[in-house]
């Protein structure tokens, strides 16, 4: 694992690739995500594809519509592409549904025949300890290809 961002970049840049997907979920990371796969594909004249997975519940059909979601990761998605024409680059984005967003980002990545994932790792706390949570879990382990995780610095303490 490489903390370091200038070797991983250099690294990165050395690797051959056609395809970044990036999942995005509309935190504070989706900014930085879309710029480092932005930057990666560029080097590379890579295509990158965003996409936003829309969770649905098990008591529901997996093709349920639901208007409201949609309407959000679409938002989310358009402000992914506003940032990504802001770096003078293009992406395509889509919309999954799925029963969790770890297999499908998985799936998506197979199919999709992408050679890079970039995906941002929030600042989650279980049980007072930083999680980064079952979906990051699930793309690290099962991913085809490589992975790439940012994480934003910790918000400071709030001393209550």
């Amino acid at each position: 694992m490489l903390t370091n961002l200038d070797q991983a970049t250099t690294m990165l840049r050395r690797m051959d690739i056609g395809k970044v997907l990036v999942p995005v979920s509309g935190n504070h990371v989706d900014a930085e995500v879309i710029r480092i796969a932005c930057d990666l594909a560029e080097d590379s004249s890579a295509s990158v594809y965003a996409v936003y997975v829309m969770e649905i519940e098990r008591s529901l059909p997996l093709d349920v519509s639901l208007d409201q979601q949609t309407a959000k990761a679409e938002e989310i998605l358009d402000h992914a592409q506003a940032l990504a024409r802001e770096l003078g680059h293009e992406i395509d984005t889509g919309i999954l549904q799925a029963r969790e967003a770890g297999p499908a980002i998985v799936h998506e990545a197979t199919e999709g025949r992408a050679d890079l994932i970039v995906m941002g790792v929030g600042h989650r706390r279980r049980l007072g300890v930083f999680d980064i949570g079952d979906t990051t879990l699930h793309v690290l382990r099962d991913a085809p290809c490589h992975v790439v995780l940012y994480r934003a610095p910790a918000p400071p303490e709030s001393g209550a």
